[in-house]
C-alpha cells in the first residue's frame, strides 16, 4: 500500500486517506468525531499512528497540520445572524420538499405541480425544470457528495433519475404499486432506495436503471429510510410501528426493531453506523444498536407525537421535534435530555443541526423557523416573514445558508398565493 494524498473533511471532522493498493486507487476515512479545540494534537497524532499503518513517522507532521486545521475550523463557530436574502415563488402548486447539493450552490424543490425544479442558490435563478412525472413529485434528493444526479419519487408510483447538470432523465424506475414517499442514494451513488405506500422498499441500480431488490416484510406504508455511511445497510421505518434493518448486498432483513406503539415518523443512522434513532407518533424516540437491533434507550418527555428526529454529524447529540411545539436535544451516550427548545406557538414538523453542531434549526406551523443554541437551549433568532406554516428547513454544508419552505394545500391553484421559499444568508 502506498499513500498518495490526504483529503480533509470538516463536517464531521475527519481525514480521508487516498492510497494505492494492487494497482487501484482506494480511500479510507479516519473519523475524528471526538475532536475539540482543546484536544492535544500531538497525542491524537500518536493515537492515529498506532491504529493506521499508512501514517508513518515521516507523515506525522503533515497529519498534525491537518488536525490543527480542523481545530481552527471548529474554533470559528460564531453566532452571526441570518438575514433574509430571497423569496422565490417556486411553483404554482404546493411545495413538497427541498434539498441542497453538498456545496449549497444549488437546491431542488418538489411540488404538487408534478415537477422538480433546480435552482441556483446565489442568484435564485431556476436552472432546470424536471418534467415527466404524472402526479405529485414528493421525495427528492441529490446524490451528495457528488451532486451530479437527482432522484425524484412521485405519487405516480415511479422514481426518476436525472442529470443535475442538464436536466436530462436517465432512467424511470417502475415497479412500485403505490405512491413513492421517501428515497435515498447510497454513499457510493451506485444505488437508489425507494420507500412506498405499497409497504415495500426497493433498491435500484443507478447505472443500468434495473431493479436490484424488493425489500418486503412491512405490513404498512414505508415512510422513511436511510443508508448508513458505509452503504452496506439500509433502515426503513413504517406505519406498522416497526423499523427494519436490511443487508443491502443480500437484499434481506437483518433485524426488526419492535417497541414503538405508534407510526414511525423518521429513522436515521449516526455517522459511525453504530446507532439508529427513531421517532414515533407514540410521543417517544428510541435509540437502537445497529449490530444487534437491541433498543438501548427510550427518549421521553414530549407530550404529543414526535414528528422528526435526527443526529448531529458527530453522532453525539440527538434532536427531536414534536407536535407539542417543543424540540429537545438529547445526549446519544447518556440518553438524558440536555435542553428543551421552547418558544414556538405551533407544532414543529422539522428539526436539524447545523453542520458544526452548535445550532439547531426548527420549522413550525406558527409560520416561523427558529435558530437555537445547542448548549443553552436559548433561541438565537426567529426567522419570520412567511405567511403560512413552514414544513421544511435545511442548512447547506457550510452552515451559512438556510432554506425554509411553505406550502398552501388549501389555496386555489389559480390564485396568486404561490408556494414560497425563503433563502437566508449568514451575515
Amino acid at each position: 500500500m502506498k499513500l498518495k494524498r490526504f483529503l480533509l473533511r470538516y463536517y464531521p471532522p475527519g481525514i480521508i486517506l487516498e492510497y494505492e493498493k494492487g494497482g487501484y486507487l482506494r480511500t479510507k476515512s479516519i473519523d475524528l468525531l471526538d475532536l475539540t479545540p482543546e484536544t492535544n494534537p500531538d497525542e491524537l497524532v500518536a493515537e492515529i499512528r498506532q491504529s493506521e499503518p499508512l501514517i508513518t513517522e515521516s507523515r506525522a507532521e503533515q497529519v498534525k497540520h491537518l488536525v490543527l486545521r480542523l481545530q481552527q475550523k471548529q474554533g470559528q463557530q460564531n453566532h452571526h445572524r441570518f438575514c433574509f436574502c430571497k423569496e422565490l415563488k417556486a411553483h404554482i402548486l404546493p411545495l413538497t420538499n427541498v434539498a441542497f447539493d453538498k456545496s449549497g450552490s444549488r437546491f431542488i424543490t418538489g411540488s404538487y405541480d408534478r415537477t422538480c425544479r433546480v435552482w441556483d442558490t446565489a442568484s435564485g435563478t431556476e436552472l432546470h425544470m424536471l418534467e415527466g412525472h404524472r402526479n405529485v413529485v414528493y421525495a427528492i434528493t441529490f446524490n451528495n457528495p457528488y451532486g451530479d444526479k437527482i432522484a425524484t419519487g412521485s405519487f405516480d408510483k415511479t422514481c426518476k433519475l436525472w442529470c443535475a447538470e442538464t436536466g436530462k432523465c436517465f432512467h424511470t424506475f417502475r415497479g412500485h404499486t403505490a405512491e413513492i414517499v421517501c428515497l435515498a442514494f447510497n454513499p457510493q451513488s451506485t444505488l437508489v432506495a425507494t420507500g412506498s405506500m405499497d409497504t415495500t422498499a426497493k433498491l435500484w441500480d443507478v447505472e443500468s436503471g434495473e431493479e436490484v431488490a424488493t425489500l418486503t416484510g412491512h405490513t404498512a406504508e414505508v415512510l422513511s429510510l436511510c443508508f448508513n455511511t458505509v452503504g452496506n445497510q439500509l433502515v426503513t421505518g413504517s406505519f406498522d410501528h416497526t423499523v427494519a434493518i436490511w443487508d443491502v448486498a443480500a437484499g434481506r432483513r437483518v433485524h426488526t426493531l419492535i417497541g414503538h406503539t405508534g407510526e414511525i415518523s423518521n429513522v436515521q443512522f449516526n455517522w459511525d453506523c453504530s446507532l439508529i434513532v427513531t421517532g414515533s407518533m407514540d410521543k417517544t424516540s428510541k435509540l437502537w444498536e445497529a449490530v444487534s437491533g437491541k433498543c438501548v434507550a427510550t427518549l421521553v418527555g414530549h407530550k404529543e407525537e414526535v414528528l422528526d428526529v435526527c443526529f448531529d454529524l458527530s453522532g453525539q447529540l440527538i434532536a427531536t421535534a414534536s407536535a407539542d411545539g417543543t424540540g429537545r436535544v438529547f445526549s446519544a451516550t447518556t440518553h438524558q435530555c440536555r435542553v428543551t427548545l421552547e418558544g414556538h406557538d405551533g407544532e414543529i414538523s422539522k428539526i436539524c443541526f447545523s453542520p458544526q453542531g452548535s445550532r439547531v434549526l426548527t420549522a413550525s406551523s406558527d409560520k416561523t423557523a427558529r435558530l437555537w443554541d445547542v448548549q443553552s437551549g436559548v433561541c438565537l433568532q426567529v426567522l419570520e416573514g412567511h405567511t403560512d406554516e413552514i414544513f421544511s428547513c435545511v442548512f447547506n454544508y457550510e452552515g451559512d445558508t438556510i432554506l425554509t419552505g411553505i406550502h398552501r394545500p388549501h389555496t386555489h391553484p389559480s390564485s396568486d398565493n404561490h408556494t414560497l421559499l425563503k433563502c437566508s444568508l449568514e451575515q
